[in-house]
């Protein structure tokens, strides 16, 4: 047994900077006064490792006036273990990086609008042709991630990672190369089957590290990917096609994708509950990062039973109908069905927008795409306001029911109102961006300046963004078992319903015009509102129903286990 000033010296692995998050003792682990106790030093279980190794494993550590003790199990008796054992710093990281790799779907849908024209008369075909593409790929888009969100669940979100690259890569080269509208609208296919589970990860990975309380915030971030992307894919996709051909486009994303899957792979641990429980429990070999493979050889890892308690239960087999149940639940269903019709609106203003500033401006594929630069960036600021707002009203919340709240261990659902804490902030953020789009299309339709429907974009970025993440927060809160699957489900009605808003939505513009679209868009919005209503009023209720037949399956399938074990 060493002390703890020669282990801390001994290893490198120690040097880092303490967390903010200090374990707590064990009661009467002192000489048996409080103020001795208060005499000895602090213990911080938690370090920030530069080398972003998983954290601190379990060590036997000798510490004065205390008696050995793993560091994980240091820990009042009465309390669970810890939520998550991954430090501030790894949180912040794995939300960073996966935020922007999340934002490679929404990105590739939408960076050749400003090339669709060009693409039309390469291929000799006519812009509603043309526009299947961009409807072929959001079909892909929602169904894929059923089958990757469900596989990442129970067999982690490297391996998930590692299937999207190999598949995403190898269709952007044959887009590169492909010389045909029938190739180009099956890799089209193709690409989207590999990017678009990335969003599903994200979800997964915020809510593997963090609690309720935070999880606005980081949810908020880890879907900027969402809005970025859709924002951010034509500006870039405008200068590629202006001045290196429409080509680039596909060599950018080759280039782009695999620079942030390499930094993926590099730095962000494990985090699927199923496969390393609060991180505590080392992934196999081949899906540690180089630094957890070296930390791991010279430091081997002995995994105790508290660690085990932290996984999520026996792993389960693969069903990528999953997200389906999901969307039969009252809860789920009415708040993913919201969340779908959100996105589909604000997909008719997307895909459009380029025709309309061809049509009343003559702008070419740059300008066309620098347009939607205040989306872009009302979609950023969109980020701080909606998590802050969020986990403020969440901790209101826990106060009025007497929850404390934590960062480093779960709340009582059944007695947190998580319902009101995410749609109390979500609705007015809705309503606010119908006023939005009615302002957008009638500055449209009256052929108002540029700096008027500029700005009415960079709101309408701001407030959907903002409403999209309540609606996405709540969704994770709600399926804690299974995160990637319920955002895959979330995934699946959402592109569905915007490759339907997106093949109506030019033929609707001209028929009744841009300002009577916009009411239409705003209409429905404002007319099923009143769903989410219900979701505030009764959402808890239906969550409650929920767990109890949950737990009585559960119960008859321990009884049917027990009994088959009995007569064998």
């Amino acid at each position: 047994m060493i002390s703890v000033d020669s282990q801390l010296r001994q290893d490198s692995y120690h040097e880092a900077r303490p967390s903010r998050i200090s374990r707590k003792l064990k009661d009467g682990d002192s000489d048996g006064s409080e103020e001795s106790a208060k005499n000895e030093p602090a213990f911080t279980g938690e370090f920030f490792d530069c080398r972003f190794s998983w954290p601190l494993p379990p060590l036997d550590l000798q510490i004065p006036g205390l008696p050995s003790t793993p560091a994980t199990e240091i820990a009042r008796p009465d309390e669970p273990p810890l939520y998550s054992v991954f430090t501030g710093g790894q949180k912040r990281l794995t939300v960073f990086v996966v935020s922007f790799v999340a934002m490679i779907s929404p990105l590739s849908g939408t960076i050749y609008f400003p090339a669709l024209e060009i693409l039309a008369k390469h291929f000799h075909v006519s812009s509603s042709v043309i526009q299947l593409t961009i409807t072929t790929y959001q079909i892909f888009q929602g169904i894929a991630p059923s089958f990757i969100g469900n596989y990442s669940d129970s067999y982690g979100r490297r391996p998930a990672y590692a299937i999207c690259i190999v598949v995403y890569v190898a269709a952007n080269i044959g887009l590169a190369l492909q010389n045909s509208y029938a190739a180009l609208i099956t890799l089209r296919c193709l690409q989207s089957a590999g990017s678009s589970a990335t969003i599903a990860l994200a979800a997964g990975s915020v809510a593997d590290m963090i609690t309720r309380a935070e999880r606005g915030k980081f949810i908020a971030y880890a879907s900027l990917g969402v809005t970025l992307g859709p924002a951010l894919g034509p500006i870039v996709g405008g200068l590629l096609t202006e001045f290196l051909g429409w080509r680039s486009i596909f060599w950018f994303l080759i280039i782009f994708s695999a620079a942030l899957f390499t930094i993926y792979f590099i730095f962000v641990p494990e985090s699927a509950r199923q496969v390393v429980g609060n991180g505590s429990i080392p992934p196999s070999r081949l899906f540690m990062t180089p630094f957890q493979r070296i930390e791991h050889k010279r430091h081997p890892v002995s995994v105790s039973d508290v660690d085990r308690a932290t996984l999520k239960g026996e792993r389960k087999p693969l069903n990528p109908f999953a997200a389906l149940k999901i969307l039969g639940e009252k809860e789920g269903g009415v708040t993913l069905g919201f969340g779908s019709l959100m996105y589909g609106g604000y997909f008719m203003v997307l895909t459009t927008l380029p025709s309309q500033l061809t049509q009343r401006f003559q702008y070419n594929a740059v300008q066309i795409g620098l347009c939607y630069l205040p989306i872009f960036v009302g979609s950023i600021f969109s980020r701080s306001m909606a998590g802050y707002l969020l986990d403020r009203n969440f901790r209101r919340h826990a106060k009025r029911v007497g929850i404390e709240v934590s960062k480093e261990r779960q709340e009582d659902m059944d007695k947190m109102p998580i319902e009101a804490a995410r749609l109390q902030v979500s609705i007015p953020m809705i309503y606010i961006t119908s006023v939005c789009v009615l302002a957008y299309g009638w500055t449209m339709e009256t052929k108002s300046s540029l700096a008027g429907i500029e700005v009415t974009l960079f709101f309408l970025g701001l407030f959907n963004s903002g409403g999209l993440a309540g609606l996405n927060t709540l969704v994770v809160d709600t399926h804690q078992e299974s995160p990637a699957t319920a955002m895959a489900a979330n995934n699946l009605f959402r592109c569905l319903v915007s490759a339907g808003a997106t093949s109506v939505a030019v033929p609707m513009i001209d028929r009744i015009g841009i300002g009577w679209t916009s009411v239409f868009i705003a209409g429905v919005w404002l007319c099923f509102s009143a769903a989410l209503w219900c979701v505030l009023l009764f959402g808890a209720e239906w969550r409650l129903e929920k767990n109890e037949k949950i737990n009585r399956a559960k119960e008859k399938e321990e009884v049917q286990t027990r009994d088959t074990s009995i007569e064998s």
